[in-house]
């Protein structure tokens, strides 16, 4: 990767540009102006997202289908009018380049991004209605998780501003916590308020559950369902998510036909066929104490590409 980086896809300048823009955010909230606040705290942090992405490499923050664009991503400026990837782009890429990015985050900072377009482009006032408390916390926890991954914090991004928002994510985060250790208690003593021989018989049904049979009980298609002890009753139940990384351990065969790869999922959801408890999002399953990270083995035959431009 070239060291000088065009400015419009450049870390640095993401980041700094992103600085700028939450400072005006503090400032309209200041003078009280809640719906500007809204508006460049949007913008803020579609800004840090994509700083996030250009640390990794500047080819994940540009149009993929616009070769020119991945020419200057590349360190070869042949035009200054770079194409970038949309909101929708770009969160999707933080679900897999930042563990804690998950589906509750996702979700909320696509909302936030489509108010921000309705505000921008249509006759709509989408933030003029918006209570602080329906997105602050939810949006300073964002930027929370994408700054801790690049290293960074709210301290250093904010300045002197940081301790509010600081404290409405510790608020935040308390709060979810008491709340997710109450429903797991409530799950605990109502499986521990049961007779004996119906624990056992509950216990049975779900250690014969396999994760195939749990396709259906989740939101989503993930890559991956694996079993976890539940928090709350101690029996079987089920995690799942996708896919974020692999790594080849191992080629066996006698001509390296096969190899043995090392794959990490991270979770998004938890359900436990028995007592019910779900869990969504890393939080809920910090708060429970349950590893949303998993890995796994997989051999496979080694696949090879094609003989490219030789007809």
């Amino acid at each position: 990767m070239a060291d000088d980086v065009f400015i419009a896809i450049s870390g640095d300048a993401l980041h700094a540009k992103s600085k700028v823009y939450i400072g005006r955010a503090m400032a309209r909230k200041a003078a009280e102006e809640l719906d500007e606040y809204q508006l460049w705290a949007s913008l803020a942090l579609e800004l840090l997202g994509k700083a996030a992405l250009a640390y990794r490499h500047p080819s994940l923050v540009v149009d993929p289908t616009n070769w020119r664009s991945l020419f200057v991503a590349a360190g070869i400026n042949v035009t200054t009018d770079v194409k970038t990837i949309t909101a929708k782009t770009l969160f999707e890429r933080l679900a897999h380049l930042v563990p804690r990015f998950d589906p509750v985050m996702h979700k909320f900072c696509m909302d936030i991004s489509e108010r921000r377009n309705a505000e921008l482009h249509s006759a709509d006032l989408p933030f003029r209605g918006m209570r602080l408390e329906a997105w602050e916390a939810r949006y300073w926890h964002a930027c929370d998780a994408i700054l801790r991954h690049m290293e960074t914090s709210l301290e250093d991004w904010l300045g002197a501003d940081a301790e509010a928002p600081r404290q409405i994510v510790a608020e935040a985060a308390a709060a979810s916590d008491a709340a997710v250790k109450m429903r797991v208690e409530a799950a605990r003593e109502w499986f521990a308020g049961l007779k004996k021989a119906e624990r056992e018989e509950l216990a049975q049904r779900a250690a014969a559950l396999t994760p195939f049979d749990q396709i259906a009980v989740f939101n989503a298609a993930y890559d991956e369902i694996w079993s976890e002890v539940c928090p709350g009753c101690g029996c079987q139940a089920f995690m799942a998510g996708d896919q974020t990384g692999e790594e080849i351990k191992q080629e066996t065969g006698e001509h390296e036909m096969w190899e043995i790869v090392e794959r990490e999922f991270v979770a998004d959801e938890f359900r436990c066929p028995t007592c019910q408890l779900v869990l969504l999002g890393s939080d809920e399953f910090d708060s429970a104490g349950l590893d949303y990270i998993y890995t796994d083995e997989q051999e496979r035959e080694m696949e090879y590409e094609p003989d490219y431009g030789n007809d």
